[in-house]
């Protein structure tokens, strides 16, 4: 593998790039505060925007390690910061990793998410030398389910009520994902 970090990648109508301390009011606006947006994720909304600018330090010193792999997602045509995505868990060895994302609710059901997808998945196999990249997402969450379809990943496995939403307590069915190198743009 080739390791890159989090370079700057373009799609026909975003921008995705490496997060900056002063995105934190715009990223807490548009999805980091909101209870839908984070719903299934792993942390809960962040209520104070002090939360999203540590966060945002801490990722900003992430870049350092070129096995960061973290963009923020952002509009062309208006410059509005739209959502995360992000390669966690990777192993060189393995030559796998773990794609996450969110977006706001304001963004949805655009195919926004699946463009910057498909392009994180180029990046990945064609110029770092992933060999698969994989993803879950609670069961119930079918918009999640579809931007995994829609890139090629398929269905591997689900772990009974394996996650317990952070909100509500309810446990949820997680359905794991998959693409190989050689199945992506086929």
């Amino acid at each position: 593998m080739k390791h890159k970090g989090t370079k700057a990648l373009e799609t026909d109508r975003l921008l995705l790039r490496q997060w900056r301390e002063d995105d934190a009011e715009a990223a807490f606006t548009n999805w980091m505060n909101d209870p839908e947006v984070t719903k299934y994720l792993t942390w809960k909304p962040h209520g104070d925007i002090k939360v999203t600018r540590e966060l945002l330090k801490l990722w900003e010193a992430e870049y350092a390690d070129p096995w960061c792999y973290h963009w923020a997602i952002v509009l062309k045509g208006s410059g509005e910061l739209i959502g995360d995505i992000s390669i966690m868990r990777a192993s060189e060895y393995q030559e796998t990793g773990e794609v996450g994302y969110c977006m706001g609710r304001a963004w949805w059901g655009k195919g926004l998410m699946t463009e910057a997808f498909r392009e994180i998945l180029r990046y990945c196999f064609d110029e770092v030398g992933f060999y698969r990249i994989s993803g879950s997402h609670a069961a119930d969450n079918i918009g999640s389910g579809r931007v995994m379809e829609k890139c090629g990943l398929k269905p591997e496995g689900v772990r009974r009520r394996f996650f317990r939403l952070l909100l509500s307590g309810e446990r949820v069915d997680i359905v794991d994902r998959g693409i190989l190198r050689e199945e992506f743009g086929k």
